[in-house]
């Protein structure tokens, strides 16, 4: 079986999510570039790995998955050694759930609250485009409410899930890492639990390895 392939753009927050996996586990993969300014997403080459023409799109040998998150998982649970963390804690039931519910908070409630602020306040003037200032301002808005759940959480645990590193930390990288670059990373100072979480997760090899080729955020 050859090397894992994940086609995409390594900058892009989806495509990174994969890459921290990837990078967790020591992986054998490449990034196989797709251009968006040509139209390579819509091509039927893509559409045959991804059908929604987004990234990013995964191939293992004959295996085709889409959907970072689950493709996430699926390294997770290909590479899981003593060597490694358990990530997904799928020995221990509760562990486990605690991982897939602030899992599903990650993608359901924070994402769409931070990706807009980290693409309009930092992503698209990096490319030469202009935010949309009242979709940040609302959206700011909404991430204090749910900073305050995290806040409540991480008083009572070293991460999410509990006192171990989980996917579920790892998840909130990539529009986090864009979001602390943009003239509203302050808001962070008003939650010292969420704050110092951060700081220490921001420590691990593999969100370096992937911060490497996003967007520099200096």
């Amino acid at each position: 079986m050859g090397v894992m392939k994940v086609y995409g753009v390594a900058r892009y927050m989806s495509v990174a999510r994969v890459i921290v996996c990837l990078e967790e586990v020591g992986a054998d993969y490449q990034v196989v570039p797709v251009d968006f300014a040509v139209g390579e997403h819509k091509t039927p080459a893509h559409l045959a790995r991804n059908p929604l023409g987004l990234i990013p799109a995964f191939e293992d040998g004959d295996l085709v998955i889409f959907e970072s998150r689950t493709i996430s998982k699926y390294v997770l649970r290909k590479y899981k050694s003593s060597n490694t963390d358990d990530l997904l804690r799928e020995n221990n039931l509760t562990e486990s759930t605690m991982v897939d519910q602030w899992l599903d908070v990650e993608a359901h409630h924070y994402d769409p609250i931070v990706f807009p602020i980290s693409y309009n306040a930092f992503v698209l003037p990096k490319i030469g485009g202009i935010g949309d200032q009242k979709l940040i301002d609302t959206n700011l808005e909404k991430l204090k409410t749910i900073l305050e759940v995290y806040e409540a959480q991480l008083s009572k645990t070293k991460y999410l899930a509990g006192d171990f590193v989980s996917l579920a930390d790892l998840s909130h990288f990539p529009a986090t890492y864009y979001f602390m670059a943009t003239p509203y990373a302050n808001l962070f100072d008003n939650y010292p639990h969420v704050k110092a979480w951060w700081e220490n997760l921001v420590t691990r090899p593999s969100l370096k390895k992937a911060a490497a080729s996003m967007f520099p955020v200096a």
